[in-house]
């Protein structure tokens, strides 16, 4: 508990502004993305939104050593898929889109999978539950619940609909940082883990597959994909806990609480 970041009044509201910014983004993308552009004309296309439009930092460029300023997960890759010059989207696609923004130090974290319009009932269905599972979790949240509670939701969900959920990557904390503590997992046990607080600040990121749970990361060192070669899909949001509950951050203007 030493080491999570518990957030003032004055430092929540700028995360709340962050967070705003960040839903803007993808209210933009409902109408940029298309079939037959390419991977990377979403990440330009972002990248310049933030930096030029809503005066912010794209927060994952340069992270890590990455290059770019979002991933774009396209069918059986299960996250940090790395924006391509070749690629170019089907018809028939899924692609997560996952962004982080900066603005007065704060950093807001979310992802949304779309489909494009010939996407199978299959894959519709996968996306929509994934959908359902993230807010199976954030449904938990509130002050004296514990992570666990949170992951057990998540993993109940995904697996009574015949998904798997992938555990080797996991929800986390966030603030002046992009990971802080705690590690938020997305299966579990109720009652077990750390307890939440008002003041945390967390993303919840479900990743659920359509086969097993097997994953590997390809040769580029950036981009994980499903062994089996089967979909998979995630959704995120950050997440403030608040003192009767919660607050989703990054909430976008097609959803309701």
């Amino acid at each position: 508990m030493s080491d999570v970041q518990i957030k003032s009044a004055a430092e929540a509201e700028l995360m709340r502004q962050s967070g705003k910014l960040l839903a803007q983004v993808f209210t933009m993308l409902d109408d940029y993305i298309q079939v037959g552009m390419t991977t990377m004309d979403i990440n330009n296309r972002v990248e310049g939104f933030i930096i030029n439009e809503l005066d912010a930092r794209p927060a994952s460029k340069g992270q890590y050593g990455y290059q770019y300023s979002l991933n774009t997960s396209v069918n059986e890759v299960v996250c940090h898929g790395v924006p391509s010059e070749t690629y170019r989207l089907k018809s028939t696609d899924i692609v997560n889109v996952d962004i982080t923004l900066e603005k007065h130090d704060f950093i807001a974290d979310s992802s949304k999978t779309y489909l494009l319009p010939d996407a199978s009932p299959l894959a519709k269905r996968l996306v929509q539950t994934t959908y359902e599972a993230m807010w199976q979790g954030i449904n938990t949240v509130k002050p004296g619940a514990t992570l666990g509670d949170i992951g057990h939701a998540i993993q109940k969900y995904a697996e009574k609909s015949g998904y798997s959920v992938v555990r080797e990557y996991c929800g986390h904390g966030i603030g002046r940082e992009m990971h802080e503590e705690p590690q938020v997992l997305h299966y579990g046990r109720p009652g077990l883990g750390l307890t939440l607080k008002a003041g945390m600040t967390f993303t919840i990121e479900p990743m659920i597959n359509q086969g097993n749970a097997k994953i590997k990361t390809k040769k580029d060192g950036w981009t994980v994909v499903t062994r089996d070669k089967k979909l998979s899909a995630q959704w995120e949001h950050t997440i403030l806990v608040t003192e009767t509950g919660y607050e989703v951050l990054t909430l976008r203007e097609t959803e309701a609480v």
